[in-house]
């Protein structure tokens, strides 16, 4: 799993770090920073909602040998 961050629309919510801290920060009135951009299997789950919930979009999972990023929406969510 790699993260990819598109700065252009990235509006510094910080969501992702709320969701993910070991793999996201976003400092005051900026924008994300990748702490570690092909974080642990353990940081799945975490990294997955960091995606799914960033209100721009702005964050990508690339799995494996895939050249295009996977963004997910809220709708795709699946817990309950």
């Amino acid at each position: 799993m790699r993260i990819v961050a598109d700065l252009d629309l990235c509006q510094g919510h910080a969501v992702c770090a709320a969701e993910a801290p070991e793999v996201f920060t976003v400092p005051n009135r900026g924008k994300v920073e990748v702490l570690d951009t092909e974080p642990a299997p353990a940081a799945r789950t975490a990294v997955t909602d960091a995606v799914r919930y960033c209100p721009t979009q702005a964050l990508s999972i690339i799995d494996g040998d895939q050249h295009r990023p996977t963004t997910l929406s809220r709708k795709d969510n699946h817990h309950g």
